[in-house]
């Protein structure tokens, strides 16, 4: 509860982006140079993204957000009209969006209740004649059993398309998300671990998949501007797809490239955050992340408790609430899509076809896991969660 002069206490925003002097410097410098659209600095943090997923720099495009990456990809990749792709019910809805946007047919298929992620054995049940692809999600951090995924696309003949925006850091069995499907979309919107503000990466296994994706994030045109205008002389471009408007600025990539150099120790960060969380919350009536599955790395992008009324004495959005009352942010990761009015009226969903994701969407509440957070950041989120939850 708020007590006497609580609003003084500032509000800890969720998800808030850690932002240090190099990206600042290099933001000027970019304002400076001339060149704030697509350019150089686009280039170099292409290379850098590209070098830290073990690809070639040829495999990689930058874009302006994961949804383009998702819509590019599936273009790219050449399905047919209509053709159904399979995805996950917890997910934003930019997932279920890019399918239809790219001319296709979304289907869902159900999640694992513990590991929040696509269940291998629902996706199987969900192929028809009609299905092209697979679109799973790295949930949280947390990477999908790729192996059972990869092996149903091999039975069917499927393209595997990655949602990465949890997971730039996520590996399973010594590989890292987005190298194991014919595309990997990434995204580095304010919130994520790898920050721009909007934008988005492609990788594809492909070196003509990623040619094609480049192409059709610019226009459909042969050549960006930087290939146009920069200091090589004017050259003449040809439309070449019937694209779209969706290329990354060098203003974005000023930042991410120092964002970049900082992944490993931010992700180290935020790991030791979760392990303060884990430990303060082991004996609160609440529903832990499950423990990482042998053989991967989580990303540590969201830390989610799961708030069943009955063991809590408070329903999720009443801790919601509570925690709004202590100034501390939260997020709901997420209500399942069959929850939302549009895909219940378009395609006739209802949440219960799903159960596993809609009692997770229900008594899901994510943590601030910041980089920018500090110890006592970390402190006040834990005081204000055992409050809420013992304290109702």
């Amino acid at each position: 509860m708020n007590t006497p002069g609580s609003e003084e206490i500032p509000f800890l925003v969720f998800g808030a982006p850690a932002i240090e002097e190099e990206e600042i410097a290099e933001v000027v410098a970019c304002l400076r140079s001339g060149w704030i659209g697509t350019g150089p600095r686009v280039t170099r943090f292409e290379a850098a993204f590209a070098a830290y997923k073990g690809v070639g720099a040829s495999q990689v495009a930058a874009v302006n957000s994961c949804t383009a990456a998702l819509h590019v990809s599936m273009v790219a990749a050449g399905l047919d009209p209509g053709a159904e792709v399979v995805t996950t019910p917890l997910t934003f809805c930019a997932t279920v969006n890019a399918i239809i946007h790219a001319g296709l047919s979304p289907v869902l298929a159900d999640v694992d209740p513990v590991t929040q992620c696509i269940d291998p054995s629902a996706i199987e049940s969900a192929i028809t004649p009609r299905t092209q692809a697979i679109l799973p999600v790295h949930f949280a951090g947390r990477p999908c059993d790729m192996d059972a995924i990869m092996a149903i696309a091999r039975k069917h003949g499927l393209l595997v398309i990655e949602d990465c925006a949890h997971a730039i850091e996520t590996e399973y069995k010594g590989r890292k998300a987005g190298t194991f499907g014919n595309f990997g979309c990434f995204s580095f919107y304010a919130t994520k671990n790898v920050v721009t503000g909007e934008g988005g990466m492609i990788l594809a296994r492909d070196e003509g998949h990623a040619a094609s994706a480049r192409v059709l994030a610019l226009h459909g045109m042969s050549k960006d501007a930087w290939h146009r205008f920069g200091d090589k002389g004017y050259k003449h471009y040809q439309v070449v797809e019937c694209g779209f408007k969706y290329n990354m600025m060098d203003l974005q990539a000023a930042i991410g490239i120092h964002q970049l150099a900082r992944v490993e120790a931010n992700w180290q960060r935020r790991a030791a955050i979760w392990q303060r969380y884990n430990a303060a919350f082991a004996d609160l009536p609440v529903d832990l992340p499950a423990p990482f599955e042998q053989d991967t790395r989580h990303g540590h992008h969201l830390y989610t408790l799961h708030i069943d009324e009955a063991r809590c004495g408070i329903s999720r959005d009443d801790f919601l609430e509570a925690m709004n009352q202590r100034r501390i942010g939260t997020g709901v990761h997420y209500l399942s899509v069959p929850e939302h009015p549009y895909y219940q009226q378009r395609f006739g969903w209802r949440p219960e076809q799903w159960p596993n994701a809609m009692q997770i969407g229900r008594t899901t509440a994510s943590l601030p896991l910041s980089t920018k957070l500090s110890d006592d950041d970390v402190a006040r989120a834990i005081s204000a969660v055992s409050d809420a939850c013992v304290h109702q």
